[in-house]
């Protein structure tokens, strides 16, 4: 059997015997681009019905159909975990987001804080970087990235039972995310990583106070925001996560 060099995510229903026809970008990058042609296998998912072996069934450049020959992968559904974040400048930011789908995040918020740099972002450019990292990193869920929001309203409106990992780089000692979990609730969880400037006082001051929130220290050293990001759900998904 010919392996599927070619992954892609596309919003179709996919299932056995499912015709799945092309929108002329994709014909485009299928037979145009990756020379694809009929009898040719490509790997596809929507987040909803797990991965398919698709065969390709008609090719021009213009359009053409594939149709579902067997699943290759259930759906796996990451954790229910949130990421927020301080947008940045622009090639961080989509990093941020690149590594959060590949990482597992179920749901990618950016927010707008007292010190954020950037108070507009690409919403749909977003969205975009995360549907590209899953197709890379074989998952078969893509996390839906929000548009902006403010951190004060969104502290305002919080989900009863989700627990909120504040990550501060004036915290140096505090315990780690496993010791802070400690006796939480079980529930949801969300990461919550700051502006270059970080926070102002008044956030942290409220940030503490908050029966849901986790205060907790990424090291002596200060991190990048996107390095951050990183490191603190690396620090989650060993602990809490779905890692093992």
């Amino acid at each position: 059997m010919k392996q599927a060099k070619v992954r892609l995510y596309l919003e179709q229903a996919l299932g056995e015997g499912q015709t799945i026809p092309l929108e002329r970008d994709q014909a485009h990058y299928l037979f145009g681009v990756m020379r694809m042609a009929v009898g040719d296998p490509v790997l596809l998912f929507n987040g909803r019905d797990g991965e398919w072996r698709c065969e390709v069934s008609v090719a021009n450049k213009r359009n053409g159909e594939l149709v579902c020959v067997g699943m290759t992968k259930p759906l796996q559904l990451p954790p229910d975990l949130w990421l927020l974040f301080a947008p940045i400048k622009k090639a961080r930011t989509d990093f941020i987001v690149e590594k959060a789908a590949e990482m597992g995040a179920a749901r990618i918020v950016p927010v707008n804080t007292e010190y954020t740099n950037s108070d507009r972002i690409r919403q749909d450019r977003l969205q975009a970087h995360a549907v590209e990292a899953a197709e890379q990193c074989g998952g078969t869920y893509v996390p839906e990235v929000s548009d902006l929001q403010r951190l004060d309203k969104l502290l305002a409106d919080w989900p009863d039972r989700r627990q909120l990992m504040f990550c501060d780089e004036s915290e140096v000692g505090k315990p780690s995310i496993f010791d802070a979990a400690h006796g939480a609730d079980e529930g949801g969880w969300a990461i919550l990583i700051g502006p270059e400037g970080g926070f102002s006082d008044a956030e942290r001051a409220r940030l503490k106070a908050l029966p849901f929130a986790h205060v907790v220290s990424l090291g002596p050293r200060i991190l990048r925001a996107d390095t951050a990001a990183v490191a603190a759900m690396t620090l989650w998904q060993k602990n809490l996560g779905d890692w093992g």
